[in-house]
């Protein structure tokens, strides 16, 4: 897979400096994260054939899926250019501005977003497993296939570069096999390393929820930064996030179960 990575932050990261994170996150995916998930792929820093956008031009897209670095606030108009531009095809957003609010390096987003388009380039996929809240301990629900949510505040550097930790396959089972590691950095809170289908300080997991017939997200009682994460990134919720949410809709349903919002009409 060649995921095409686009510059339109307006000179805010020139790229030269782009370069250089394309080169570690490219690092991370082929020494890191294949090795685990036999999953590969490489970013390539393309050219904008415009200063411009416009929205009816493919001239930028040049490989099999595309990241936008994106400065603008305005996260509804990005949005709006990747449906007209690029429909159909597999993408993801950084917000630069918005990492900004979570004060999180937008290089850690990069990496968190080029991992996750790799395993779920549609954003498509569930797995069946235990519900993240003890409290509702024997429940099922169907985990999202993301690779750095529940890890997503643990960070690690390569090159000089900070990138996203992210979970291993035994991350998405039950089994509780002794010596095993759930995520790359085997980071230990309070202890205790990530458990399967769990979430670490500063992540959160998100799932459709049959009792609740909807999606939900869950993250450790108390955790500021997280619930701060959740509320920050639920602006960018009519990207991949909606695409998961709308596969999971039933045809006669009109608002999005979890957030209250409407939800496209099917032709």
């Amino acid at each position: 897979m060649i995921i095409s990575v686009l510059n339109h932050t307006n000179g805010k990261i020139q790229d030269a400096e782009m370069q250089k994170v394309v080169r570690a996150v490219n690092r991370q995916i082929e020494e890191d994260f294949y090795p685990y998930w036999g999953m590969n792929a490489r970013l390539r820093l393309e050219g904008k054939s415009s200063t411009s956008l416009d929205p009816q031009s493919l001239a930028d897209m040049r490989g099999d899926a595309v990241l936008y670095l994106w400065s603008d606030v305005d996260v509804d108009n990005a949005l709006g250019y990747h449906d007209q531009n690029n429909a159909g095809v597999p993408y993801g957003f950084i917000f630069t501005e918005l990492c900004k609010q979570l004060k999180e390096s937008w290089t850690v987003t990069l990496s968190h977003e080029a991992l996750e388009l790799i395993a779920d380039p549609e954003a498509n996929l569930l797995v069946q497993g235990p519900h993240p809240d003890p409290q509702r301990n024997g429940d099922i629900v169907f985990h999202w296939y993301e690779m750095c949510d529940a890890v997503q505040g643990d960070t690690y550097w390569l090159d000089g570069v900070e990138v996203s930790n992210f979970v291993h396959p035994l991350y998405f089972t039950a089994s509780d096999e002794l010596g095993g590691r759930n995520d790359f950095l085997g980071s230990v809170h309070k202890k205790k390393t990530l458990r399967s289908f769990g979430v670490n300080p500063g992540g959160y997991v998100g799932f459709f929820d049959p009792k609740k017939d909807g999606s939900d997200t869950f993250s450790l009682r108390g955790d500021a930064i997280a619930q701060k994460r959740r509320q920050i990134k639920a602006r960018a919720m009519t990207g991949r996030r909606l695409l998961r949410q709308e596969s999971l809709q039933r045809p006669d349903r009109k608002h999005d179960a979890h957030h209250g919002r409407k939800a496209p009409e099917r032709k």
